[in-house]
């Protein structure tokens, strides 16, 4: 029989009794591993970057909402210490339009803040918008109609600051 035949082949073999190759494979799954270790801590302190920055470009946004609002109310104010200091001065006329200009003045700063007042008279009673104080008898009007607005509403970038509080229509039966 030829001693050959039947031999398998044997991978070469490293001092140890271990295969030659694996010694270099192990050393690349090792710097694979680290390679892998260093993406992540990259990526992690990049993501932890992106929050702070997020965290202060919402901050920054914020402040300057505030500051535009600020901004235009303080004509508002100084019209109002102007009216308190020709209170004694003026006549009731001069009063009443330094007044009216106070509040053209508050609805402008108002506006300019995207700030929308809700005033629903005539309408259909909408719970999402009014609050109704009470319902009343009214033949002229349909029923579950506001007749009355006491105080309006107001909405901002399409979220309700306020309901605006209403009397309505009763529908006698």
């Amino acid at each position: 029989m030829n001693e050959h035949a039947n031999d398998e082949q044997v991978p070469a073999q490293g001092p140890s009794g271990e295969p030659a190759d694996l010694p270099s494979a192990e050393e690349a799954l090792r710097r694979e591993a680290a390679e892998n270790w260093n993406k992540y801590l990259r990526a992690a302190a990049e993501l932890d970057n992106f929050r702070k920055r997020s965290a202060r470009d919402v901050d920054t946004a914020r402040r300057a909402g505030a500051e535009r609002l600020a901004k235009s109310l303080l004509p508002v104010r100084d019209s109002l210490e102007a009216a308190l200091a020709s209170a004694g001065k003026a006549d009731l006329k001069t009063l009443i339009d330094g007044q009216q200009a106070t509040l053209r003045l508050l609805d402008e700063a108002l506006a300019a803040a995207d700030i929308i007042a809700i005033d629903p008279h005539g309408e259909p009673f909408d719970p999402a918008k009014h609050e109704a104080l009470s319902m009343v008898p009214a033949p002229q009007a349909e029923p579950n109609t506001v007749i009355d607005v006491v105080q309006k509403g107001y909405h901002m970038n399409d979220r309700l600051l306020r309901a605006a509080k209403v009397i309505v229509a009763r529908g006698d039966s």
